[in-house]
């Protein structure tokens, strides 16, 4: 993240986190309602905070309201995107086939360029992770790694 801010590219986080009780969360199976039952991501707890090495920076933006899989939905990203003319994004992070690719798939129908790192994402076993990028990504992204993103904004 820092060849970016040192490119001058903008870095946005997008954290998912519940009340307390988790009653946003409406669904009776899958992921969500394991994250419910789990009582995991829950506000302001140890679950729902950023590791130390990926801590927002004071020039990082924060996206607000994620309470489901998508980085789009329900959340401020596209106004953010938006109003800063931004084009381009660049996506990494957990999990590969489920957050990432459904947030791969919002910003290509929004029409933005997308780029996912396949070496800095990744899912519940290196076989989903796999899978996502050789069926999926192709399809709505340029699949990238680290390096060549940092290489294209100048920073190697």
């Amino acid at each position: 993240m820092n060849v970016m801010r040192d490119a001058g590219c903008s870095v946005l986080h997008v954290p998912i986190a519940f009340k307390e009780g988790h009653n946003e969360i409406g669904a009776s199976a899958g992921i969500l309602a394991g994250i419910a039952e789990g009582k995991t991501f829950t506000k302001d707890t140890w679950s729902s905070e950023f590791h130390p090495s990926m801590a927002p920076q004071p020039a990082d933006l924060v996206v607000e309201g994620k309470k489901g899989l998508c980085g789009f939905f329900s959340t401020n990203l596209d106004f953010l995107l938006r109003q800063r003319g931004i084009k381009n994004v660049v996506l990494a992070g957990f999990l590969t086939n489920c957050c990432i690719e459904s947030t791969m798939r919002t910003a290509y129908e929004h029409g933005y360029d997308v780029y996912t790192l396949k070496d800095a994402s990744a899912a519940t076993s290196v076989a989903a992770h796999e899978a996502a990028f050789e069926h999926n990504f192709g399809m709505f992204s340029t699949v990238s790694t680290c390096e060549e993103v940092a290489a294209a904004v100048g920073g190697a």
